[in-house]
């Protein structure tokens, strides 16, 4: 075990970091930085620093009045890649603006990432998202090579316990995160009408795929979709769906 971390960002939180080499490592590593037991866990992958102004507009809702207040009363932890940008910044926001006490764990390449109060930062990193309460920090030169690390955390998150990966929106790196959860079991909910891959993805269900990875993805019998066409409707069902996938 390499080290553990407490992080304060500009915005006067902390949160716990800690660093790993390899995946059976990774139940000490938690448990050092007080992740232990059995909860549900929601996985979010989807649109990082792509996501586009409009699409960002109409899945933002979905993390204050769902993801957030599901992952407090089921009491769950949430995993995703723990950057500042899209659909993470997103649930770290959700979080705060409800002011949730949930676990909120970002898995990213250290290589790739800015470390608050470190004065040498390159100008290609991206910071991390300041309102997550962990993080691990994974080797891997490029991004996507968190992926298969996100699902393994989440599995070992979870322990027993049911996990459902959520995927909005998205460019080449989510077709790696669904990958990653359905090599694992993980049944993965993509949100149709999020953009992008999820609606490529959403596009195979209905057999009408162009992508080969999305047909592959479609076959695997673990991605299902929801709706959210008609956005009333679909926070309502998004709702009611995950917290039946959680709680059984």
């Amino acid at each position: 075990m390499k080290n553990c971390l407490k992080l304060t960002f500009d915005n006067g939180q902390t949160a716990l970091a800690t660093q790993v080499e390899q995946q059976a490592e990774l139940p000490n590593a938690l448990e050092e930085i007080g992740l232990g037991g059995s909860r549900p866990v929601l996985v979010v992958v989807g649109g990082a620093s792509n996501i586009s102004k409009a699409d960002c507009l109409r899945i933002q809702r979905l993390f204050v009045e769902v993801l957030a207040p599901i992952a407090e009363t089921l009491g769950a932890y949430v995993v995703d890649g723990g950057t500042d940008v899209g659909i993470m910044r997103m649930m770290g926001a959700a979080r705060t603006q409800i002011g949730a006490k949930f676990a909120l764990v970002g898995v990213t390449p250290e290589s790739k990432v800015a470390l608050p109060n470190h004065s040498e930062t390159a100008a290609d990193l991206i910071p991390l998202e300041p309102n997550h309460t962990h993080f691990v920090l994974v080797p891997g030169n490029d991004w996507g090579d968190e992926s298969p690390w996100i699902s393994c955390v989440a599995t070992m998150l979870a322990n027993d316990a049911p996990s459902v990966t959520l995927l909005l929106n998205g460019g080449e790196i989510t077709f790696k995160d669904a990958f990653s959860s359905v090599d694992s079991g993980r049944l993965v909910l993509v949100i149709a009408g999020s953009g992008r891959t999820a609606d490529i993805l959403v596009d195979a269900l209905h057999g009408k795929a162009t992508d080969e990875r999305a047909k592959k993805l479609a076959k695997s019998g673990t991605l299902q979709y929801i709706n959210l066409i008609d956005i009333e409707k679909g926070i309502d069902n998004l709702g009611k769906v995950i917290k039946g996938l959680l709680s059984n």
